[in-house]
C-alpha cells in the first residue's frame, strides 16, 4: 500500500513506496506533476529534506532530480531551488459559471452600507489590541454564548445608543439576523409554535428561512403607522419597528404600546429586527422595542449595516425563558462568528471607534439621502426618508409601471429593486426601493443623475 510522506522544509504528498527505489522515487514525482499536485513554477523540497524525510540516501534524492531534470519535468539553478519545469494535465474543470445578476455600474441597491466606510485603521488598531490582551483560554473552542467580553460590552452599548435593556447573561452571539430568526424558529417550533408572522410587505429570504425551520407563515398588513396590530394572531412575530423594511414607516408610539401589551396578554413573542436602528436623521429619537417588554421581546442587532455584512457578527438580547434554549441550539448549529472578529469587535466599542464610526457614517447617509431627494422629479412620492440605507418610491396614479422603471434603470445599468417583490401574496403597491448606501463616494452623484434621466424616460 503506498504510503503518504511530507517533507521538512516543503510539504508535499508522494505515492511512493520504499522498496520501489530511486526508479520508483522518480515515477511518483512525474505522476505529482502530471496529475497537477506539483504545478508548474513551484519550489521542490531539497535533496536534503527530502532525502531525510524519505529515509534514503541524499545521493538517491540529487540523481532522480538530475533524470528528470533532463527530462524536462525540474528546473535547476546554480544557487537557486529546485522548481517545477513544466505544467501537468490538470483535471478539466466546468467552465465558470457567468452571473445571473452582474454588479451593476450604478448600485443604487438597497440593504447594503458603504462598503468602502468600513473602519480599517480602527479595526486593525482593536484587532491588535484583542490579540495582546486574549488570554491562550481565547484560542479554545467558542462558547456557546459567545465572547464574555463582547456581550459585557454590548450589554452597556446597546442601554446607552438603543435604550435595551439586557445584561451580558442574556446576550447571544450569532452570526447575522439570518442565523438568528434560523434558530429562534426552530427553538420557537419545537416549544410548539406552528406559525410565525411577517410584516407584509417585508424580506423573503427571512420569511423562506423561517417556513425552512419548521413554523409557517403568514403576512400581516402595515399602514403608514407601522404593523396592523390588531391583525395578529400567532404565536410570534417579526417586525422592524424603527424603520420597517421595505416601506421606512416609523412604528408609532400608540401601536408599540398596543404590540407589546398584545405580546404580554396572549403569550406570544415579538422578534425585532433592528437592522438599522443607529441611522436615524430627524430629531425624534426611537429607542428599541425591547425596552417595553423585555420578557415578550427579542431584540436582533448586527454589524451588516454599520460596519459589513461579511462580518457575519450580530446579537440576540433573549427574554429569560429562551436563554437555555436558544443557547442549545445555538451550539447544536456550531455556528458562530469567529472569536477574533469578536473580541475586536468589543474593543472596538470600548475604545469609542464604533461610536465614532457611526456617527461619520450618519452624516455621509444624510447627505447621500438629501441628495437623491433634491435630484428626484416632483413626479414622484418619495417614503421612509427620517432613517436607514433606503427611501421608497411611488409614483403617483397607474402609470408608470413598477416594470416600465426597473427597465429603464436596467438599460442604464442601475442597481436597484421593486417594490412588488417584497408582498405575501398579490401586491398591493408597486415602488422602487432605493439603497443610497452602496455607491462608492465618487460615484454616487452619477447615479442618482442616472435614475434622474431613467424615471423621467417614462413619466
Amino acid at each position: 500500500m503506498a504510503e503518504s510522506w511530507s517533507s521538512s522544509g516543503i510539504d508535499v504528498h508522494l505515492d511512493w513506496r520504499p522498496e520501489s527505489g530511486r526508479t520508483g522515487l522518480a515515477a511518483a514525482i512525474r505522476a505529482a506533476i502530471r496529475e497537477g499536485r506539483w504545478q508548474a513554477g513551484a519550489a521542490v523540497p531539497s535533496t536534503r529534506a527530502l532525502a531525510r524525510d524519505l529515509g534514503v540516501a541524499r545521493g538517491t534524492v540529487t540523481r532522480v532530480y538530475a533524470d528528470l531534470a533532463a527530462e524536462g519535468y525540474l528546473r535547476t539553478a546554480q544557487g537557486a531551488p529546485t522548481r517545477v519545469a513544466t505544467a501537468g494535465a490538470l483535471p478539466a474543470s466546468p467552465p465558470r459559471p457567468v452571473p445571473r445578476d452582474p454588479a451593476p455600474r450604478w448600485d443604487l441597491r438597497p440593504g447594503r452600507p458603504n462598503l468602502s466606510a468600513f473602519p480599517r485603521s480602527a479595526w486593525l488598531a482593536a484587532t491588535r489590541r484583542a490579540l495582546h490582551q486574549a488570554p491562550m483560554s481565547a484560542f479554545d473552542y467558542t462558547a456557546e454564548s459567545g465572547a464574555a467580553e463582547l456581550r459585557e460590552t454590548l450589554a452597556a452599548y446597546l442601554a446607552r445608543s438603543r435604550g435595551v435593556i439586557a445584561d451580558p447573561a442574556r446576550i447571544l452571539v450569532c452570526s447575522g439576523f439570518s442565523h438568528a430568526i434560523a434558530i429562534l424558529a426552530r427553538v420557537l417550533h419545537a416549544r410548539g409554535a406552528d406559525e410565525i408572522a411577517f410584516e407584509n410587505p417585508s424580506l423573503h429570504i427571512y420569511r423562506n428561512i423561517a417556513a425552512a425551520n419548521g413554523p409557517r407563515v403568514v403576512g400581516v398588513p402595515v399602514d403608514d403607522h407601522g404593523i396592523t396590530v390588531s391583525a395578529l394572531d400567532s404565536p410570534a412575530v417579526v417586525v422592524t419597528p424603527a424603520h420597517q423594511y421595505p416601506l421606512g414607516v416609523t412604528l408609532e408610539p400608540r401601536r408599540r404600546a398596543e404590540l407589546t401589551r398584545w405580546a404580554e396578554e396572549t403569550g406570544a413573542l415579538v422578534i425585532e429586527d433592528d437592522y438599522d436602528g443607529e441611522f436615524r436623521f430627524d430629531h425624534q429619537q426611537v429607542g428599541a422595542l425591547q425596552a417595553l417588554a423585555p420578557e415578550r421581546v427579542v431584540y436582533v442587532g448586527t454589524t451588516s449595516k454599520t460596519l459589513a455584512p461579511s462580518l457575519r457578527l450580530g446579537w440576540m438580547v433573549l427574554p429569560r425563558f429562551l436563554v437555555e434554549p436558544v443557547r442549545a441550539e445555538l451550539a447544536a448549529s456550531g455556528a458562530r462568528p469567529a472569536l477574533l472578529d469578536q473580541l475586536a469587535m468589543a474593543e472596538l466599542i470600548e475604545s469609542g471607534a464604533y461610536d465614532q464610526h457611526i456617527r461619520r457614517c450618519r452624516i455621509e447617509y444624510r447627505s447621500r439621502r438629501d441628495r437623491l431627494l433634491a435630484a428626484l422629479p416632483d413626479s414622484v412620492l418619495p417614503q421612509g426618508i427620517s432613517a436607514g440605507l433606503h427611501l421608497v418610491l411611488q409614483f403617483p396614479g397607474e402609470v408608470p409601471r413598477e416594470m416600465e422603471v426597473l427597465a429603464a434603470c436596467r438599460r442604464r445599468a442601475i442597481g436597484l429593486e421593486g417594490l412588488s417583490g417584497y408582498w405575501i401574496g398579490e401586491p398591493r403597491r408597486e415602488g422602487l426601493i432605493i439603497g443610497y448606501g452602496a455607491a462608492a463616494k465618487h460615484a454616487f452623484g452619477g447615479a442618482t443623475q442616472a435614475l434622474r434621466e431613467a424615471i423621467f424616460e417614462v413619466t
